[in-house]
């Protein structure tokens, strides 16, 4: 067990941001103690400054709160998530350690810290070259859909379009992420490859508008995977192409986003009717769930709510799986790549529920027949998003991947079973990954199986009619 001063801050970090990836996070005290302990180790970017998030008990009295609040240095502040959860905007010279000493001796505070950032899951890319595009060749270049080691995209739109829901169509799925191009408005322009009916009112809990535009590629990117236009003669396609797509943006431009804002995310996702959650970002790997409580409690609020979360296993080359990934009834997605094997930057371990393609070089795996390191790179994956930094200008960049990439082949997956019918009309969490983990294809050799969880995702066996 850590000591308290040894335990880290963190933000969230997109796990694939086209510009910085890979999550980086801070330390600190376990949000339920009561002894003053340090920010040993924190680093200035890693949770939000100036601001602290505390819990109070049902039982004390707005006034006691306040009170509370003033004597550790708070400022001014607003209901954070539910009624007994305030962000505490701190008085100029106090600093978050000292708050939160302050809050954690007090009675009445049930648990303080500080406010902490998620990255995206991404690699950090190094080649921001672009693929060129040619009429019928998306086959060619989206072998994590219909490739050797892809998840059977053909089978499964066979299958829904039997079910009489092509493509997934009449399930919402929420991308909570650095927003997406989805509407012309202003400086921002709708992804060429993206219907204006492939979306719903989704909203902006960074910026706090209701327009959830992309500042990064990222979020266009992830929801491209899910449900980019597919049969309109351009571009390349989405797997759940026919499911509904809520923007809900929780990470910047930079890719990082607060814990506290993810959490919102999440519930605003749940109250407007989204049935699947994409959260492609992670947190450090060392942080635990006292870390993040009002995280834990709003992916508790989804799961309780009947809407599947699935989540980046991260890129650490780890055999912890971060947060949020790690929660319990959260399905974690680890990569894989062109060739079948894991890929050399994805996290691996009991924890991860099963994996998808994410692109990149092999792992190391001498027991693995389809690991070759030694070889050249496999390919990315590819969808259409932003060309450069612009959020006007469009193309296919070559250097995305990373488990951001792979989560949301299991979330288009688990939208086209949904829409299917295969579970029932409104199948729960636990049914939709146990299908998931039933159907995946087992990779590695007799000493890899741990990396790859239940195996690789099977999006045509997972949507196939029910038998007799």
């Amino acid at each position: 067990m850590r000591s308290a001063d040894d335990q880290r801050f963190a933000r969230a970090i997109c796990t694939t941001c086209a510009t910085t990836v890979l999550l980086i996070l801070s330390a600190l005290a376990s949000p339920v103690a009561v002894q003053a302990t340090g920010l040993v180790g924190a680093s200035a970017g890693a949770y939000a400054q100036g601001e602290v998030l505390v819990r109070y008990a049902s039982t004390a009295p707005d006034a006691a709160r306040a009170r509370i609040a003033s004597a550790a240095g708070g400022g001014g502040g607003r209901q954070a998530l539910d009624p007994y959860t305030r962000l505490i905007r701190l008085k100029h010279g106090v600093s978050v350690s000292v708050a939160l000493d302050r809050l954690r001796s007090k009675p009445g505070v049930v648990w303080a810290v500080p406010d902490y950032r998620a990255r995206s899951a991404t690699v950090t890319p190094d080649d921001p070259g672009a693929v060129g595009e040619a009429p019928g060749n998306w086959q060619l270049l989206q072998w994590n859909f219909v490739g050797p080691f892809g998840v059977d995209a053909l089978q499964a739109w066979s299958n829904l379009a039997a079910a009489g829901a092509p493509g997934g169509s009449g399930v919402v799925v929420a991308v909570l992420d650095t927003g997406v191009a989805y509407a012309n408005r202003g400086r921002f322009l709708r992804s060429p490859d993206f219907s204006a009916q492939t979306f719903v009112k989704g909203y902006d809990f960074v910026s706090h508008t209701p327009y959830a535009n992309d500042l990064n590629g990222h979020g266009t990117f992830v929801a491209g995977t899910i449900a980019e236009t597919t049969n309109n003669g351009y571009g390349l396609t989405g797997l759940a192409y026919g499911a509904r797509i809520m923007p809900v943006r929780v990470l910047d431009s930079a890719g990082e986003g607060d814990a506290s804002v993810i959490a919102e995310g999440i519930r605003f996702a749940v109250n407007h009717d989204a049935r699947a959650i994409n959260l492609s970002l992670e947190f450090p790997t060392y942080l635990t769930a006292a870390d993040v409580p009002e995280l834990i409690d709003a992916l508790r609020y989804a799961h309780h709510r009947n809407v599947v979360v699935v989540a980046a296993a991260g890129n650490q080359r780890a055999a912890t799986v971060p947060y949020p990934a790690r929660a319990p009834g959260v399905i974690a997605v680890g990569a894989t790549t062109e060739h079948g094997c894991l890929a050399s930057y994805s996290d691996y371990g009991r924890r991860v529920t099963l994996v998808a393609p994410g692109g990149g070089t092999d792992a190391y795996l001498p027991d693995d027949p389809d690991c070759h390191p030694e070889l050249a790179s496999g390919r990315n994956i590819y969808q259409v998003t932003f060309a450069g930094t612009s959020p006007r200008l469009f193309g296919l960049p070559s250097n995305y991947e990373g488990t951001s990439m792979a989560a949301p082949h299991v979330t288009a997956t688990a939208a086209m079973v949904i829409a299917s019918g295969v579970l029932g009309r409104r199948p729960t969490p636990e049914a939709l990954t146990a299908l998931l983990k039933r159907t995946a294809r087992k990779l590695g050799g007799p000493q890899d199986r741990y990396m790859y969880g239940a195996g690789l995702l099977d999006a045509g066996a997972a949507t196939a009619p029910a038998g007799p």
